[in-house]
């Protein structure tokens, strides 16, 4: 779908479509397989702005309410290329149905439903509705003990236990989520482009609503494009329960004679108006053809955070020298945030296919920064069928105040997580996708991709019991997706 509306702009760009090729160093004869793709790379990056590549509002480290799983579905059908007949495209439409399966934790179904409508040649109206799904457990950030331990439920009803050397779950994670999107996107000069976007996704506890805005300026010939944009998120949070105190200790039921004594004690840990959170993306990006079959986009990103950003489900354990759990705190994070990121992208395109290699560096301070490589390489089997290799490795180094545990007898910190997502943490995905054309000439794809996720310690000095417990388990996940495009 992406192809084709890029594309459509290339057309828009020199009047017709025989000249795409021109504008690229490319004969107007019939191209090659490497040639085509090389085309569409350059139209798909031309017209992706740098704040749609970093604005993604599915990061479960900005976005920890009901996202406790480091998936984010995407549906890749931008790589297949679309023939260059009609000066104006008819309706496209992308679906999408993805399933996520976590070892013993979540797990996540997801349809996506995708509307692109070409107006003319200069202007492309696209909606998204997205609608998910998820169930399992989810670890609560306390540690395994010798013994069974007992947690309240975030709502204050009821209680879940966890059997002795197992790694606390909550059992009560269950959402689901709806997601709206729009984007306009008009070419207003063969130099000059813009996209517009506006964003709305609902789940039980937590409401997103964003706009975004990029514009485009072609040089060199439509071989150099420089993109500007931003983006504005607001988001509400509504925690079952009510947002825990920061650092208060979580009651329970049998401390109390009572059912109101207990609800009066829990009711003091809570702060039960809802809140929210704002968050601003400003970005800059430069796209080059380098030659025929190869091109890079360089790309920076700067975020704003502000407001409410702990996790109203996370614990931490408050253990003595034993290494015993005495107390269960709700966790603390600071309310601003200010993240950086820079990206790296080459794509080249080969006589049986095309490869690309990306790396981004991203940092905060809070202390976390990550380094991701990632490359594909898909190979064209026939001129319908295709199969495409997938792999990408992130590392993560810990936010400052993240802590697998507290020690009795010290100072509470004033922010403190056990959160696994803001830990030290290596991360790998191994995956396969294969794509055809159907009869009627529907595109159909397959994905089905590995992903392990290795937790390391922060140098803290695991005393007692805790020194034969796992308190770092790897996450082991399975995802598939089924993509049809028509």
């Amino acid at each position: 779908m992406a192809a084709t509306k890029t594309v459509n702009k290339s057309k828009a760009r020199t009047g017709t479509g025989t000249k795409i090729g021109a504008s690229l160093g490319i004969s107007a004869s019939e191209p090659s397989i490497a040639e085509a793709l090389s085309i569409a790379s350059f139209a798909l990056l031309s017209m992706t702005s740098s704040v749609a590549i970093a604005a993604q509002r599915d990061s479960v480290a900005e976005n920890p309410i009901g996202r406790d799983t480091q998936f984010a579905a995407v549906i890749t059908t931008d790589e297949a290329v679309t023939s260059d007949t009609d000066e104006t495209d008819p309706a496209e439409i992308d679906a999408a149905l993805l399933y996520y399966l976590e070892q013993d934790r979540v797990t996540v179904a997801e349809g996506i439903f995708n509307l692109k409508l070409p107006v003319g040649d200069k202007r492309v109206y696209e909606g998204k509705l997205v609608l998910d799904t998820l169930t399992g457990s989810s670890a609560n950030g306390a540690v395994p003990q010798d013994e069974r331990q007992t947690f309240t439920r975030p709502s204050g009803n009821g209680e879940y236990n966890i059997d002795s050397g197992n790694t606390p779950l909550d059992d009560t994670f269950k959402d689901t989520r709806v997601q709206l999107s729009g984007n306009w996107a008009e070419i207003w000069s063969p130099d000059w482009s813009s996209n517009h976007g506006l964003y709305l996704s609902r789940e039980y506890d937590y409401t997103s609503m964003g706009i975004n805005s990029a514009l485009e300026r072609s040089f060199n010939k439509s071989n150099t494009q420089l993109s500007l944009g931003m983006a504005y998120y607001y988001d509400l949070v509504d925690p079952v329960g009510g947002r825990p105190v920061a650092m208060s200790k979580m009651v329970f039921r049998d401390d109390f004679d009572s059912q109101t004594e207990f609800r009066t004690e829990f009711d003091k840990t809570r702060q039960i108006a809802s809140t929210d959170k704002q968050t601003v993306d400003l970005s800059v990006g430069l796209t080059q053809i380098i030659n025929r079959y190869m091109l890079v986009q360089l790309s920076y990103n700067l975020s704003s955070l502000k407001g409410y950003m702990t996790d109203p489900y996370k614990v931490l354990s408050l253990v003595d020298a034993s290494g015993t759990s005495e107390a269960y705190l709700y966790e603390s994070r600071p309310d601003e945030r200010l993240k950086q990121s820079f990206y790296l992208f080459s794509k080249y395109a080969l006589s049986t296919g095309v490869t690309d290699l990306a790396y981004r560096y991203s940092h905060d301070d809070w202390g976390v920064s990550s380094h991701t490589f990632e490359t594909r390489y898909r190979y064209n089997f026939t001129s319908t069928f295709f199969g495409q290799l997938h792999l990408r490795y992130y590392r993560q180094e810990a936010a400052s105040f993240y802590r697998a545990f507290l020690n009795s007898g010290e100072e509470l910190p004033e922010f403190a997580s056990a959160d696994y997502r803001i830990g030290n943490m290596n991360a790998y995905t191994l995956g396969i996708k294969i794509g055809h054309s159907l009869v009627d000439g529907t595109k159909a794809s397959y994905r089905l991709e590995y992903y392990q996720q290795d937790p390391y310690s922060n140098g803290e000095q695991a005393t007692g019991q805790l020194a034969h417990h796992e308190l770092y388990p790897s996450i082991k996940a399975i995802i598939f997706q089924l993509g049809l495009s028509f």
